[in-house]
């Protein structure tokens, strides 16, 4: 008798009134415009003598942090203290509803994370083109398509943009990074440690990480982008990556955040690419390689996608990669027979493009 052990499915599907009260908190968060900043809060009135009375928004940025005062409007102003009463209102529900959702098994990022996509997010980047990659990008989509896979985390935050922002005015990102008062400070980008910051960091050995990256055929190259006085290392083929994003949204701390995210297809195959060039950090190239055979399990048994045309686009390194992958995935989508066949016949095409 046999006591080989069989490998487990790679994902699971949520119950519909889950999806539906997910779908339910994307499309009120796309609706509200500007996102409020840490805990819902509430209203509190100060008096100024000689001066009149003012409404402020008290709340925590976050957990340990002193509460803080936003002013609002003066005691007379009552329309902006009824729109600020309705946007705490909203605010306070979008966080209980993430709670129940991260409580059932959605992918849910720390509040960190969250201050930095709410600036991104009020400051109009992500409207302006700005796409979220990597992990984050990767549990974004495993809550747009409903299914619950080993929970993900990241001290990182991959953001990416192949082509010029579309902004009014030119955002400086580091003063973005510096308004969530987190802390975070330059390190040094590229290959060299005199090249310019393409990240930030929160203070600390595991504090956060913000990294801007973009498309470009030398890895590490540092690219000015003027539209956020900063630069961005270049990544080969995030031409690939970043073609034709999807709008999603991404649950972090008590907010959703509305923002970009690669086609889930081309994710995952950059992803099979990626696990193939860490070779100082096997367990990120496992990573990687996991979140890629998720989606590609999750794209042809949820989205009935086929793998091969979408093999078409891919860049032959890309491919190459998928190839030098596939004994892996053979083992990974054991228990996904009809996804396993999918990506077989798609590697296996490469020979006669």
């Amino acid at each position: 008798m046999s006591l080989a052990k069989t490998a487990s499915p790679l994902y699971a599907s949520f119950e519909g009134p889950v999806s539906t009260m997910y779908a339910e908190l994307v499309e009120r968060a796309r609706s509200q415009g500007q996102l409020l900043p840490g805990t819902p809060g509430s209203l509190a009135l100060r008096e100024r003598p000689g001066s009149g009375s003012y409404w402020y928004r008290r709340y925590y940025p976050l957990p340990k942090l002193p509460q803080v005062e936003d002013f609002v409007c003066t005691q007379e102003d009552q329309a902006a203290h009824d729109a600020m009463s309705s946007r705490i209102e909203s605010a306070a529900w979008c966080q209980e509803q993430v709670r129940m959702l991260r409580a059932l098994g959605m992918q849910v990022a720390d509040k960190d994370a969250a201050l930095v996509l709410v600036e991104m997010h009020n400051r109009g980047l992500f409207a302006a083109g700005l796409v979220l990659v990597g992990t984050l990008a990767y549990m974004a989509w495993l809550n747009e398509f409903g299914v619950h896979a080993v929970s993900s985390r990241t001290q990182d935050i991959d953001l990416a943009r192949r082509h010029v922002l579309k902004l009014a005015t030119p955002v400086s990102f580091i003063e973005a990074v510096q308004a969530t008062g987190l802390g975070f400070f330059p390190v040094p980008g590229g290959l060299s440690p005199s090249a310019p910051s393409t990240s930030v960091k929160r203070p600390g050995r595991e504090g956060l990480r913000v990294d801007i990256l973009t498309s470009g055929t030398a890895l590490g190259q540092v690219v000015h982008l003027p539209e956020l006085d900063w630069h961005a290392q270049a990544i080969p083929h995030f031409d690939y990556l970043l073609t034709s994003p999807r709008q999603a949204a991404m649950l972090a701390g008590g907010h959703c955040a509305p923002v970009n995210a690669p086609a889930p297809e081309r994710l995952a195959w950059h992803k099979l690419y990626s696990s193939t060039r860490r070779a100082n950090d096997t367990a990120k190239a496992e990573k990687d390689l996991r979140q890629a055979a998720t989606l590609l399990a999750v794209l042809v048994e949820r989205d009935n996608i086929g793998l091969s045309t979408t093999a078409k686009a891919v860049p032959e390194e890309v491919l190459g990669a998928a190839r030098q992958r596939l004994p892996a995935l053979q083992s990974l989508l054991e228990p996904h027979p009809q996804a396993l066949d999918e990506v077989e016949r798609a590697v296996h095409g490469i020979a006669f493009r």
